[in-house]
C-alpha cells in the first residue's frame, strides 16, 4: 500500500528549504522588536515627558510605527535590501506579491568590490520565507524613527512629523541599511554592524539632534522644568525595551543558532553593567541613585553592544558596558554644559548622547574587540577581527571609523534637506499658544483627567514649573539638561 508523501513535500506552507525552528525564532524576534516600539516606547515617551505632552509624545510613536510599515512594504524594503541602484542605495519596488513573500529569504550577493586583501565567503541563505525577513526588518526601521522622535518631543508640529516620517525613511534610513546590511559598499568592504549600532542608533541620534536644531527649542518653562509624569510607567516602557532587545540582537544571525545565543547573553550583560556604572556615577556626584538615570544607563548599554553583540566575548561585553555607562554619562553631564552647540540645541530626551554617542562607541569598540572565530561564524568578509586580536584588526577599526563618518554625514545632510523642504509647506514648530497648553490644544485629548469637565488650563494651577522650583533629581529638567561642575 502506497504511503502519502511527507507533509513537507506536498504542502507549499512547508517547502523543503524551510527550517521551522529558524522561522519561529525569526518571527518571535520580530515580535520582540515590535514590542519595543508598541507599546514599549509609546509607554516610555508618554510617561517620561511633562504631563501636558503625554498624548502627543505617545501619538508620535504610534503614528511612526504605522506609517513606516506601509511605506516599507510599498517601497522601502527593497530600497534597503533589494537590487543595487547605487553602491549605497537599492532599487525601490513593492514587497507585496505572494510569489515574493513565500520565496526563500535572500542575503546580499557576495561580490568582491575592493582589492583590500580580504576574501568574501559564500553566505548561507536564511531558511525561512521572505515574509519573515520583511517584517523583521520593518520593526528595525520603525524603531529608528521612534527613537529619533525623542529629540523633538514637546514642540514639533504633528503635521510636520507626519510628513517627515515617510520622507526620512525613504531618503535616509534606506541608505544606511543598504550600505551596511543590504549589499552596499560598506557591507562588501567589511564594515561590521551586527544589529544596527550605525544603521539605527548612530542614524537616529545624529538625525534627531539635527531635527532638534531645525525645529527649535521647547518653551522656556518646559525646557527649564520637564519632570516625568509617571516614573513607574516609564520603568514599564524601559523594561519592554530591555527585554525586547533579546530579539533585536538575537534575531540578527537570521537563524536560531549559537551566534544568536551569544548575542542575547552579551546584550543583557552589557546593559546590566552599563546601568550599574551609570547609577554608581549618579550616587558619587549627586548623592542619590536616579531611576531615570538608571534607564538612561540601561539604554546606552543596549545601544553600545548592538554593533558587536554576536561578535565579542562576554568579558568584552562587560568592558563595553563599563564604557557605555561612563562615556555617554560624561558627555551628557559634563560636556553638554561646556559645549555652546549642545546647549543651543534642545534635544528633549538626550537622544544624541544615548544613541549617537553610544552607537558610535559601540561601533568603534567592535572594531577593537570583535573575536576572529565569532566573526567567521557570520560575517561575509573573511579575516575580519578586532584590533585587539592583531593581524588586520587595525584596518577593521579604520573601516568602522570611516563608516561612522559616512552615516553621520548622510544623516546630517539628508535630515536638514528634508526638514527645509517640509518647512516650505508646514511650520516645523507648533505655535506658542499650543505649546502653552499641550495635548488638549493639539489633539483635543488629555492623558489624565485631573480636573473637572470643561475646566480650562490655568498656568497658575496646572503648570508644575510655577508651583515647585525644587529639583529632587538632576534628571527632572529633561533627559539631558542635568549638568554638573567638576
Amino acid at each position: 500500500m502506497a504511503t502519502a508523501p511527507a507533509y513537507e513535500e506536498h504542502l507549499p506552507a512547508a517547502p523543503r528549504w524551510l527550517n521551522k525552528g529558524d522561522n519561529a525564532w525569526q518571527l518571535t524576534a520580530a515580535t520582540l522588536v515590535g514590542l519595543q516600539s508598541m507599546p514599549g516606547l509609546v509607554i516610555l515617551y508618554a510617561s517620561i515627558v511633562k504631563k501636558k505632552w503625554a498624548v502627543n509624545s505617545a501619538f508620535m510613536a504610534l503614528y511612526a510605527f504605522a506609517a513606516v510599515l506601509i511605506c516599507w512594504v510599498l517601497l522601502c524594503y527593497r530600497m534597503a535590501f533589494g537590487d543595487k541602484l547605487f553602491p549605497f542605495w537599492g532599487k525601490g519596488a513593492p514587497a507585496l506579491g505572494q510569489k515574493f513573500l513565500i520565496s526563500q529569504a535572500k542575503v546580499p550577493e557576495t561580490t568582491h568590490y575592493f582589492n583590500n586583501g580580504t576574501v568574501e565567503s559564500k553566505m548561507s541563505e536564511p531558511f525561512f520565507a521572505m515574509a519573515s525577513l520583511v517584517y523583521f526588518q520593518f520593526t528595525f526601521a520603525a524603531i529608528t524613527l521612534i527613537l529619533l522622535a525623542g529629540s523633538v518631543l514637546g514642540r514639533m508640529n504633528i503635521r510636520a512629523w507626519m510628513a517627515f516620517v515617510p520622507l526620512w525613511l525613504i531618503f535616509s534610513y534606506t541608505v544606511g541599511a543598504f550600505s551596511l546590511w543590504g549589499g552596499g559598499f560598506l557591507y562588501h568592504w567589511g564594515v561590521i554592524d551586527y544589529s544596527g549600532g550605525y544603521v539605527i542608533h548612530l542614524s537616529s541620534g545624529v538625525a534627531g539632534f539635527t531635527a532638534a536644531y531645525w525645529v527649535g527649542p521647547r518653551l522656556k518653562s518646559d525646557r527649564e522644568r520637564f519632570p516625568p509624569n509617571n516614573v513607574l510607567l516609564m520603568l514599564a516602557g524601559g523594561g519592554l525595551l530591555w527585554m525586547g532587545w533579546s530579539g533585536f540582537n538575537g534575531g540578527a544571525p537570521y537563524a536560531a543558532n549559537v551566534d544568536a545565543s551569544i548575542a542575547v547573553v552579551n546584550t543583557n550583560i552589557c546593559a546590566a553593567t552599563s546601568l550599574l556604572v551609570w547609577t554608581s556615577l549618579d550616587v558619587i556626584f549627586f548623592s542619590k541613585p536616579s531611576v531615570i538615570g538608571a534607564v538612561q544607563g540601561m539604554m546606552t548599554g543596549l545601544v553600545c553592544i548592538t554593533p558587536g553583540a554576536g561578535l565579542v566575548q562576554s568579558w568584552a561585553a562587560i568592558v563595553m558596558g563599563i564604557l557605555s555607562g561612563s562615556i555617554p554619562w560624561m558627555t551628557m553631564m559634563i560636556l553638554h554644559k561646556k559645549s555652546s552647540l549642545l546647549q543651543k540645541v534642545d534635544d528633549a530626551l538626550g537622544v544624541f548622547h544615548t544613541h549617537a554617542v553610544a552607537g558610535l562607541l559601540g561601533g568603534l569598540l567592535t572594531g577593537l574587540l570583535a573575536e576572529p572565530e565569532l566573526c567567521r561564524l557570520i560575517l561575509p568578509v573573511t579575516n575580519s577581527r578586532g584590533a585587539f586580536y592583531g593581524g588586520s584588526g587595525g584596518v577593521q577599526f579604520l573601516k568602522q571609523l570611516v563608516a561612522a563618518c559616512f552615516i553621520t554625514a548622510w544623516n546630517l545632510v539628508s535630515t536638514t534637506l528634508i526638514l527645509l523642504a517640509i518647512q516650505f509647506f508646514i511650520p516645523l514648530r507648533m505655535p506658542d499658544d499650543q505649546l502653552e497648553i499641550g495635548d488638549d490644544a493639539v489633539h483635543g485629548e488629555e492623558a489624565y483627567a485631573l480636573w473637572g469637565d470643561g475646566e480650562k488650563y490655568d498656568p497658575t494651577r496646572h503648570d508644575s514649573s510655577r508651583v515647585d522650583k525644587t529639583s529632587p533629581s538632576p534628571y527632572v529638567n529633561g533627559a539631558r539638561g542635568f549638568t554638573i561642575d567638576l
